[in-house]
């Protein structure tokens, strides 16, 4: 096997796979090799949607070897460890590797032992997660006979942070119109507020007050009891402990000292608490995060000058998603192209557009998109018809049928 390349890109999920494609187009003559050991690419987007019996998990799934742009060398092996200053790196099997510039967009990694619990108990004794097996999610809410369904998510950063409050949604709406009977739905997350951006936070706490959720903040969980269906969360802000929504004393919640939280469960979806992988934690590129630590307008490393990185293990103050990874691949492709033709940095930056499709019940969707500081940044030419910071059916359409026919169609061909 060939071990020295022009460019290395590791990780085949949407960040590798659009850089890849968009720097063909842009050049047919550069060398690429992409390393990631998977057999299956992932729309993971649509695994909300599976959770609420709204979308076929099947259909979310393709083979690697069916996105990898023609031309590009795909080396079926794991990273096991980088050196960025000798422009290589190790493979499980393969050995070294070595590189003129390296692209990381490996994606992130479920930290299962950062609640205690956890591990033993996801994706059974009620416990689910859209992240890991969706399936499960939708067979514990459709076969829902009453009680408490609580959703949560970590303290750490997580992929598509809208997630964790999208399905409480769609249950909450799945349990009104099946008459459920003597259903309490909490929504926990440490966080202070609902959404970080106040155009949007503002419909999403009119949909919580509409659906009669329990909304928690500064609940961040610390530890899962499988057995007795319990769920421990830490109060991260004790003193504002009372500061709840739509409050009863029908979750049976105990309060032990001034900052432990007891509650009973019938379904928990979470979360996991996530990180960057191993081979990104432990060299030299992250910062005292542990992500990588990259320029948050070139994405290009800020140490190592032959080094970029994009998607959700980039150190980046915005929301990791697949519609961020759509504006940053175009930044980080002409800002490397222009590194290998007159060795400085081009003039494409990344203003931290985001993107989060607030699925807030079904045929029903809020369209969040924002970018660095929390600012809105909803797209010009779709305001002229729709108001993204409502709840909208045609929102829902694009979130079920058109988004999964541009990421198949579209981004992972390079096209946008």
């Amino acid at each position: 096997m060939k071990n020295n390349y022009q460019i290395v890109i590791v990780g085949a999920g949407t960040g590798g796979i659009m850089t890849a494609a968009q720097l063909l187009r842009k050049d047919k003559n550069l060398e690429i090799a992409i390393i990631d050991p998977s057999e299956k690419h992932v729309y993971q987007p649509a695994w909300t949607l599976v959770g609420g019996g709204a979308f076929n998990y099947n259909k979310t799934i393709r083979p690697t070897s069916s996105v990898i742009p023609k031309g590009v060398t795909w080396i079926k092996d794991k990273v096991v460890a980088l050196n960025p200053d000798n422009n290589s790196l190790t493979t499980e099997n393969g050995g070294v590797i070595s590189y003129q510039y390296l692209v990381l967009a490996p994606g992130l990694v479920y930290d299962l032992d950062g609640i205690e619990g956890l591990r033993e108990n996801l994706d059974k004794n009620g416990v689910c997660s859209n992240y890991t097996d969706p399936n499960y999610t939708w067979e514990l809410i459709k076969n829902f006979k009453g009680g408490n369904a609580v959703f949560t998510q970590p303290t750490t950063p997580i992929k598509c942070g809208g997630a964790p409050q999208k399905i409480a949604y769609l249950a909450a709406d799945y349990f009104r119109k099946n008459k459920v009977k003597n259903t309490e739905v909490v929504f926990a997350t440490p966080g202070s507020v609902i959404f970080g951006v106040k155009e949007f936070a503002k419909t999403l706490m009119q949909v919580i007050f509409k659906y009669g959720i329990h909304f928690k903040p500064h609940y961040a969980p610390v530890k899962i009891d499988g057995e007795k269906k319990l769920v421990y969360f830490k109060s991260v802000a004790p003193e504002e402990n009372q500061c709840v929504i739509n409050e009863g004393n029908v979750l049976n919640e105990e309060f032990h000292g001034e900052s432990e939280i007891v509650m009973p469960y019938d379904i928990l979806h979470l979360a996991p608490p996530q990180m960057a992988p191993d081979f990104i934690r432990n060299s030299t590129l992250v910062n005292a995060q542990k992500w990588l630590d990259v320029d948050i307008l070139s994405l290009q490393h800020l140490k190592y000058k032959n080094v970029f990185g994009l998607g959700d293990v980039a150190a980046l103050p915005t929301a990791k998603t697949g519609a961020a990874i759509r504006k940053q691949a175009p930044v980080v492709v002409d800002n490397l192209l222009s590194m290998i033709k007159d060795n400085k940095l081009g003039h494409a930056t990344y203003e931290g557009y985001s993107s989060c499709p607030l699925v807030t019940g079904y045929g029903k969707m809020v369209l969040a998109e924002f970018k660095y500081d929390n600012v809105r940044d909803s797209d010009p030419f779709l305001s002229k018809f729709v108001d993204t910071t409502k709840e909208n059916w045609s929102m829902w359409i694009l979130k079920k049928y058109g988004l999964p026919y541009l990421y198949w169609n579209k981004m992972m061909k390079g096209k946008m």
